[in-house]
Parts: structure tokens; C-alpha cells; sequence
């Protein structure tokens, strides 16, 4: 039972609770990284590609509206 707990806890945790963040650190840092930052962030997008496919339907970061 505590192995069965265990996966859960651990799948969870990489396919929900990390590319979570991965989109909010993305959304925040994408525009004003550095080259190494940006190759940290190709790597973790590459890393979490199931979860971040996963979140993908339910997460909108389209950039807003202009103001004219």
C-alpha cells in the first residue's frame, strides 16, 4: 500500500504540481531571460512534456490586449 501511495504521490507530482510551476516560472521569465536561463527552460520543457501536455487544454497564456 505504501508503494501504491508512493507512485501516486511521485506521478502527481511530475505530471501536475511541476509543470504547473514550469508554466507560471515560463510565463513570467520568457521575455527577459538569459541564453543559459533559456537553455535551462528548452531542458525543463523537454523534461515535463507529459504533464505540460497534459495542462495545456486547461492554461491560457495568450499575451493581452493591446491598449490603443
Amino acid at each position: 500500500m505504501l508503494v501504491a501511495i508512493l507512485y501516486l504521490v511521485l506521478s502527481g507530482t511530475y505530471l501536475i504540481v511541476v509543470p504547473f510551476a514550469l508554466y507560471a516560472y515560463l510565463q513570467k521569465r520568457w521575455y527577459v531571460a538569459s541564453s543559459f536561463e533559456r537553455g535551462f527552460m528548452y531542458f525543463m520543457v523537454f523534461f515535463f512534456f507529459p504533464g505540460l501536455l497534459l495542462l495545456s487544454p486547461f492554461l491560457n497564456f495568450r499575451p493581452k490586449r493591446r491598449l490603443v
